[in-house]
Formats: structure tokens, C-alpha cells, sequence
């Protein structure tokens, strides 16, 4: 596991303080982690939901690769 450091806001910090106060993490890295994994996690619903809009409005490509790479 690699260790980072990242400058924060007191803004940030003070929200991390709550959380930590109220019980929802048990340390700062893993609240962290957790927001991180968020992140992550609503990155890949965003494009899953943009490849559904993208096929329901036939923004599709359909055939062998190699010919779909040769048209591009």
C-alpha cells in the first residue's frame, strides 16, 4: 500500500473531524479511502449510464473491428 500526502482546506478538514466525531469512519485514511472508492464507483456509473444513452439513441457501431478501425 503507498502512503500519499495531500494538503487539505480547513473546510475539508473540519468535515473529516465530524465524520470521525460521528462515528461513520474509523480513521482518517479510511474515510478517505472510502471517498476514493466512491469516486470510483460513481465515475463507472456515469459511463455506464452515458454507453445506455449512447445505445438507446443509436450511437452505436456494429460489425467485425478491424473494418470499424479502418472507417476511423
Amino acid at each position: 500500500m503507498t502512503t500519499i500526502t495531500v494538503p487539505i482546506t480547513k473546510e475539508l478538514e473540519s468535515f473529516i473531524a465530524e465524520e470521525l466525531t460521528a462515528g461513520t469512519s474509523e480513521s482518517k485514511a479510511h474515510l478517505v479511502r472510502f471517498a476514493l472508492m466512491r469516486l470510483m464507483e460513481e465515475r463507472a456509473l456515469g459511463r455506464l449510464q452515458e454507453a445506455e444513452a449512447d445505445i438507446k439513441s443509436g450511437r452505436v457501431f456494429e460489425g467485425d473491428l478491424k473494418s470499424l478501425l479502418n472507417r476511423f
